[in-house]
């Protein structure tokens, strides 16, 4: 919340010891499904480690932009910032989307279109606000250009080069969100309630991340006021805590791994799933 760590190595030991619980809790089959996501989120905690406080600050030499919108510097952005979550989603999304519930019965299905049908909503939510920024960003741009005209190609360059450059910046955290909603459906059919409500919350840390993304984005400076209305003002920041949601983001993340890897692994089948596994392995 102070954008100083009290000690930066606190990450890597909360992902180091989630490892060593699923090994010792035991790892479901695939068993390589947990540990290869949990080494992508060791990488990234690792690559990521606060510096020393006692480095101090450096300096940083700003120039005018002559090129234009870069179109690909909120999309580097966004994908430094969510790429180990999406790739450990995809990993266990892999392990688990053709495990159907073949074995469970008939009588799961009302819950399985309930559930379905949640993740549909949340779905659309997620695109839904990413759209809005889209389009709120577009609007303002195009209005501050009818307004305050530059000429009439170079504010065509303009927009379009910021509407794309957003667009791009949003794709890494809107993936992440849609890639966990599935992956919290597939936990489901399983019945693996825990592990499916940690994927469930690791897509809600897509919403900060969206504008994450859109801040990455080199727009003009009268564009700060739409970004004030987005889900990273959601908690206003004080002298003592500046960064409130980065941090609530953070802990929601590791929360979210918690709630994965502890429903993952020590887990028993139900009674009637490890009868149809046990007559399906001896046919």
């Amino acid at each position: 919340m102070t954008a100083s760590p009290a000690w930066r190595y606190a990450e890597v030991l909360a992902i180091g010891l989630l490892v060593a619980y699923a090994v010792v809790s035991g790892l479901p089959t695939p068993r390589w499904a947990v540990p290869a996501a949990l080494a992508v989120l060791m990488l990234d905690a690792v690559r990521t480690m606060p510096g020393d406080r006692a480095e101090g600050h450096g300096w940083q030499v700003l120039r005018p932009d002559t090129a234009g919108v870069d179109r690909f510097a909120g999309v580097e952005s966004s994908l430094a910032i969510c790429w180990a979550s999406l790739t450990a989603v995809a990993v266990l999304l892999a392990a688990w989307h053709r495990r159907g519930d073949r074995h469970l019965g008939p009588g799961v299905r009302p819950w399985r279109r309930r559930t379905a049908v949640t993740a549909a909503l949340a779905a659309v939510l997620i695109t839904g606000y990413a759209a809005f920024r889209i389009i709120a960003i577009w609007l303002t741009i195009a209005t501050d250009h009818r307004d305050h005209p530059t000429g009439a190609d170079l504010a065509g360059a303009d927009l379009a080069g910021s509407v794309i450059a957003v667009s791009l910046a949003v794709l890494p955290p809107l993936g992440l969100g849609l890639a966990a909603l599935a992956l919290a459906t597939a936990l489901a059919g399983h019945r693996r309630w825990l592990a499916s409500a940690g994927a469930a919350l690791l897509a809600v840390t897509a919403l900060p991340q969206v504008d994450a993304a859109v801040r990455a984005v080199p727009l003009p400076l009268y564009v700060g006021d739409q970004l004030a209305w987005s889900a990273a003002y959601a908690i206003g920041s004080t002298p003592l805590a500046p960064y409130p949601v980065p941090a609530l983001t953070a802990l929601l993340e590791l929360t979210a791994y918690l709630l994965l890897v502890t429903g993952l692994t020590g887990f028993h089948p139900p009674t009637s799933t490890a009868r149809a596994e046990t007559g399906q392995s001896r046919r």
